[in-house]
């Protein structure tokens, strides 16, 4: 019956919510400090100093209990809206949800979260708003046209009804908890002496905001052409080459002439996919701790190395060779401005230019010499970028380049089926891959988390119309491995996500 689901999804909400209160009370007690759940409504920023219960409160949101219920409550919203709201609404608000991109992208352009964190609580208007922005566009280019505050108007009320911006009066708005994700750190005088450098020395994120309204949402508009012409038939290889009108793989497309903005930008971009997974969740999602003195890594694919740096710093007895195409790797070190400064002059953190299509070369790393066969292969959220032929050529030419003793390890989603798999393998050695179901018996959430889960099924989509390539499941994975020379030795799932830490050995 629809009221007795509805109402066993009600509950699966109270209980997660009971679940935050407890956690939120005892570490309030354990600490003396007065912590809450954060408010949407009170923005935070992490490039600033707050107070101490501010700090613990954002922190214990991915404490693995909290984290857990939240993911809980998510899918059960979503499912009850999924039942309760008009069909044509729901239709209506999928069909057009390239209006809400095109505002994410509009938002981000013009910086207006960075206007609104200096304007502060109060807010700012859309006048004052329209006139900070366009001062900033006209310090690069003098004729930049007048943002019309009119239409900003309507723009921020969309994100407001979104919960991406908050309105505060008729006209007048402020940043809440959502948007200020968003802000670079950048003042806005940064922003007018060099708005270029907007995205250098943060943490990524509104790059990638940029890149997914930019070039991703152009993708989208091919994805079904190609499709419906019967993919590689088309004549293109993937829906980006054909919204692009281009024969060039997406990574080859950045470094031609007039795309330098879009391939700085890729690689800050890919910084802020970090929120994607814990940092814990990375560091302890391999035995790190187990590998020798001096163990080389090697981060294949590994872009300006934001993986590396955090696992050096958590393993300082092993060293990192960032490998990626020559163009990234030249702009990587400066990406990080001074920070970790440290880790790349002194050689546990290195760069290295190697086409991952191409066999592998002997490679020297500082401090050790020439390394023939490395400890490890880490590919994080590398092999989703590829076509199946594609990845089994990767894998290849790692498996001839590894030793009896080198471990690969392939940090990308892992999707679940939206049903329950009655025939998942679940004697995987020390593997929790393979799994029936991401809910308990009996629960009424759908069994891959449903919205909760949503990112990883969008991410699949994004693969697909960028490079023909997907997310795969668990059975995907393992056949494409052991096609390669390699067998899993162990999945390790990262706490209320689709991201998962396979490891493989040489067969």
């Amino acid at each position: 019956m629809t009221v007795a689901a509805l109402r066993a999804l009600h509950a699966v909400i109270g209980s997660a919510i009971d679940e935050i209160e407890e956690v939120y009370k005892s570490q309030s007690a354990n600490t003396g400090l007065p912590l809450d759940y954060p408010s949407l409504d009170v923005p935070y920023y992490s490039t600033r100093t707050n107070a101490p219960e501010v700090d613990k409160s954002e922190e214990l949101r991915t404490e693995p209990i909290v984290f857990g219920a939240a993911n809980k409550i998510v899918a059960a919203c979503g499912q009850i809206t999924a039942t309760v709201h008009k069909p044509f609404f729901s239709l209506i608000e999928s069909v057009n949800g390239g209006n809400v991109i095109a505002c994410m992208q509009f938002l981000e352009a013009t910086h207006v979260v960075e206007i609104l964190r200096e304007a502060g609580s109060d807010g700012a208007s859309v006048k004052d708003i329209a006139n900070k922005a366009t001062e900033i566009r006209r310090s690069k280019d003098p004729k930049a046209a007048e943002i019309d505050s009119s239409k900003l108007s309507h723009v921020l009320r969309l994100l407001a009804t979104y919960h991406w911006v908050r309105e505060l009066r008729p006209d007048v708005f402020a940043n809440n908890r959502l948007s200020s994700f968003i802000d670079s750190g950048k003042s806005t005088e940064q922003l007018k002496a060099s708005v270029e450098t907007k995205y250098d020395e943060t943490d990524g994120v509104a790059a990638f905001v940029a890149m997914s309204t930019d070039e991703v949402a152009k993708i989208q508009t091919g994805l079904s052409p190609w499709l419906l012409g019967g993919g590689p038939a088309t004549g293109y290889a993937s829906p980006f080459n054909l919204a692009f009108d281009t024969q060039l793989k997406y990574y080859e497309w950045l470094e031609e002439p007039g795309n330098e903005s879009r391939l700085r930008r890729f690689g800050h971009s890919m910084n802020g996919t970090r929120y994607w997974e814990l940092a814990e969740n990375i560091i302890h999602g391999f035995t790190w701790d187990k590998l020798p003195q001096d163990a080389v890594v090697v981060d294949v694919g590994g872009g300006i190395g934001s993986v590396s740096v955090t696992l050096s710093e958590a393993y300082p007895h092993l060293r990192f060779v960032v490998e990626d195409r020559a163009p990234v790797v030249a702009v990587a070190p400066q990406s990080w401005g001074h920070r970790h400064a440290e880790l790349f002059s002194s050689g546990r953190v290195s760069f290295h230019a190697q086409d991952f299509l191409e066999p592998r070369q002997p490679f020297t790393v500082p401090g050790v010499g020439t390394v023939n066969e490395p400890h490890v292969f880490l590919l994080r959220a590398v092999l989703h970028n590829w076509p199946d032929e594609n990845v089994h050529e990767i894998l290849t030419h790692l498996r001839r380049a590894a030793g009896p003793h080198t471990r690969l390890l392939v940090v990308d989603n892992l999707l679940p089926y939206a049903c329950i798999d009655e025939d998942s393998e679940t004697s995987q050695g020390d593997s929790e891959g393979a799994v029936r179901s991401l809910v308990p018996d009996g629960s009424p959430l759908l069994p891959n988390l449903g919205r909760a889960s949503a990112n990883g099924y969008l991410l699949d989509i994004s693969m697909l119309g960028m490079m023909n390539a997907k997310e795969r499941t668990y059975r995907e994975m393992d056949a494409l491995l052991r096609s390669a020379g390699w067998q899993i030795s162990r999945v390790k799932r990262a706490v209320g996500s689709l991201w998962a830490y396979t490891a493989a050995e040489p067969i």
